[in-house]
């Protein structure tokens, strides 16, 4: 039977549905959440479904994160939903002080089962506020993991391994991809954490990427082969843990590596990612590791501004031409 086309709005409330009719200690937190189902339709139906499980609360990302840390403590699994990836900055100190690091300080007695849903990414307007990708943040903080799903298939299965997991997770999900469709199989699946993917097989060049990335990888390869480079695409799907091992395979494969994502290129999450190739693979290069990534700005609230600041294909043709030497 051939997998049905969803959204990935639509696979993130299927597989919400499907974990909490499974697993009754799972609840969703945040604003606004009970009459909009979620400002992307993300939690269609569920408010419905399971009244008492879709909590509102105050606007107060602290209250939020801060719920979530203490009900996890006690033995339920929350979905904490930010809105937008941004408001992570109000409540820090209970992600990084307090839930990245509970289980290392209580000497691995207690778990710490909470998914921090943030939207992320530009390209809808949104300006400086409510458009930017600040995920190599949270790699960096030990004691959370860091889960970037691409396309509809692995946000559902994706968000299954996040709920079941006893770390905390953040959970960063494009916003212009929730209207993004593809295929997704009906029958029920976890994707593990730290399991990337090879999308497209190639032999000249690894494009490596997740999230909104993945997509601009995928159009630079079909551009690419048109000039008899073969580009494989690796989606990493999760950073942290990260899928060393299938990276690896493709560079011994291609010797050639490009790092695509949409957070700015200064400190990004490239930067981390070419540090580990280049010591751990030095001798399978043929050519220095390059990153494509958004300029050092704010995301402007201008429509040609922001395109001007975002990574586009171009960006990675130029990228690839330049380690491929063509």
């Amino acid at each position: 039977m051939p997998d049905r086309i969803l959204s990935s709005s639509a696979a993130l409330a299927e597989a919400l549905h499907e974990e909490m009719e499974r697993d009754e200690t799972i609840f969703i937190v945040g604003e606004d959440l009970v009459a909009h189902a979620g400002i992307f339709g993300q939690f269609k139906g569920i408010p419905e479904k399971f009244p008492g499980r879709i909590i509102d609360t105050p606007i107060s990302e602290t209250c939020i994160a801060g719920c979530g840390l203490g009900a996890a403590m006690t033995g339920m699994r929350p979905l904490v939903d930010f809105h937008f990836s941004d408001f992570v900055t109000c409540g820090m100190d209970e992600l990084c002080n307090q839930a990245a690091k509970i289980r290392y300080m209580f000497g691995g007695q207690v778990k710490l089962p909470m998914v921090v849903w943030c939207p992320d990414g530009a390209g809808l307007r949104a300006a400086a506020q409510h458009s930017q990708s600040l995920e190599s943040w949270f790699v960096h903080m030990p004691g959370l993991k860091v889960v970037i799903p691409s396309e509809p298939a692995d946000v559902k299965g994706l968000i299954k391994a996040a709920i079941r997991d006893d770390d905390p997770v953040m959970f960063f999900q494009h916003k212009k991809l929730f209207a993004k469709e593809g295929p997704v199989p009906e029958e029920e699946y976890v994707i593990p954490l730290g399991q990337a993917a090879v999308k497209r097989e190639g032999k000249d060049v690894s494009l490596l990427c997740y999230g909104s990335g993945y997509y601009l990888c995928v159009e630079a390869a079909e551009k690419l082969a048109g000039d008899g480079i073969e580009a494989e695409v690796v989606d990493l799907r999760t950073l942290k843990p990260l899928d060393m091992d299938t990276v690896a395979v493709s560079i011994q494969k291609t010797h050639r590596a490009v790092v695509v994502h949409e957070a700015c290129r200064t400190g990004g999450f490239g930067s981390e990612l070419a540090a580990r190739i280049q010591d751990e693979l030095f001798d399978e290069l043929d050519a220095p590791v390059k990153r494509v990534g958004a300029k050092d700005f704010p995301i402007p609230f201008s429509p040609p501004m922001e395109d001007f600041v975002l990574p586009n294909v171009s960006d990675v043709l130029k990228a690839v031409h330049a380690v491929t030497y063509r």
